[in-house]
């Protein structure tokens, strides 16, 4: 099956169905590995890369930045830059990672020292989609519940963030822009203000969406609809949960919750009851549960990609082999009645 691939707002681009995610490269993933994942990628019909100059995870200094290094050592031995829609994005403030620019923010300085970093390491003279990371203020992304107003804490203002992206797209560093872990507010203020102010609209927003977090449909999808901003969706298999490999307390080895045990996310004390229920579901109609759980994600009308990330060439294809999945609609109807008893279950 050719790779579907759609506009990337009204930037000309087109991006696939199927976005490979990197975060794995420089700490799971050797360069020799990275580099044959990019081809496999690219050959299945792959056009976008999702990176950060954060990655690999768990961020480190000495690790910092070298998942960039590994893309653009790769685009530049292959010379295909041109044929690639490169995404990458600018941290937040957070003093977990104080090592980058002694703790990253959202202003000109900032966010210019990371975009020539970036762009440094990715050997290259723009990037495609430039994001944000997460927000700059204290609210509900990373899995936090409970929105408490913190007004004071709110750090660098979305208009001035705004206007310094905006004055990279106008200098050509940058194509198109996104944020990453926005909440419906946060995306209406970006969207408000370039209207405001003539700057360029947001085209994408990177949040979570799988099977056990499908909050982004309580606010967000309509936005998604409505203004033209779609849905990169990560951990679309929920930090591999939802292939079913960690039930009963398995830990594969070098697995990302058996080498990093502090990624807690999607181990709450309802995930295990849900992904039992799905993996029932997969097996019963001969699937594998993590195609079916990808190929509902890829099939969601808001969606713009799926970043998938693997470390294993077999993991990824596989993955990407999920874009020609159809879930028949007895699937769907069984996925839907396991969300409304266990619905959102790791946010």
């Amino acid at each position: 099956m050719k790779m579907p691939c759609q506009p990337l707002g009204d930037t000309g681009l087109e991006v696939s169905r199927i976005c490979l995610g990197t975060m794995t490269f420089g700490e799971q993933n050797t360069e020799t590995e990275a580099h044959a994942q990019m081809d496999l990628a690219f050959e299945r019909g792959v056009n976008c890369f999702d990176t950060a100059e954060m990655y690999p995870i768990p961020p480190k200094a000495e690790t910092q930045g070298r998942t960039e290094t590994y893309i653009g050592n790769w685009l530049a031995r292959t010379g295909r830059r041109d044929r690639i829609v490169l995404a990458t994005k600018v941290a937040g403030p957070g003093d977990w990672i104080a090592h980058i620019r002694g703790g990253p923010c959202l202003n000109e300085k900032h966010i210019r020292q990371a975009v020539e970093g970036s762009l440094r390491r990715l050997r290259t003279d723009y990037i495609d989609l430039y994001q944000v990371h997460w927000p700059g203020r204290r609210t509900n992304f990373f899995g936090r519940l409970g929105y408490r107003h913190q007004p004071g804490t709110d750090g660098i203002p979305i208009e001035e963030t705004l206007a310094v992206l905006a004055r990279l797209v106008e200098e050509g560093k940058v194509r198109a822009i996104g944020v990453s872990n926005e909440t419906p507010w946060g995306v209406m203020q970006y969207l408000r203000l370039a209207e405001k102010h003539g700057w360029p609209r947001i085209v994408s927003i990177q949040n979570p969406y799988n099977l056990l977090n499908r909050s982004f449909e309580i606010g967000l999808a309509e936005i998604a609809h409505r203004e033209n901003v779609g849905l990169l969706a990560y951990s679309p298999l929920a930090f591999g949960v939802l292939s079913g490999k960690y039930l009963d307390g398995r830990l594969p080895p070098r697995s990302r919750l058996a080498l990093f045990p502090g990624y807690r996310r999607y181990s709450g004390p309802h995930v295990e009851p849900a992904v039992r229920r799905y993996v029932e579901i997969a097996r019963r109609h001969r699937l594998d549960p993590a195609q079916m759980a990808l190929a509902f994600v890829n099939t969601r009308p808001f969606l713009l990609a799926n970043i998938i990330g693997a470390t294993t060439l077999e993991q990824l294809e596989a993955d990407i082999a999920s874009i020609a999945l159809e879930l028949p609609e007895a699937v769907l109807q069984e996925i839907e009645a396991v969300h409304r008893c266990y619905p959102n279950v790791a946010p």
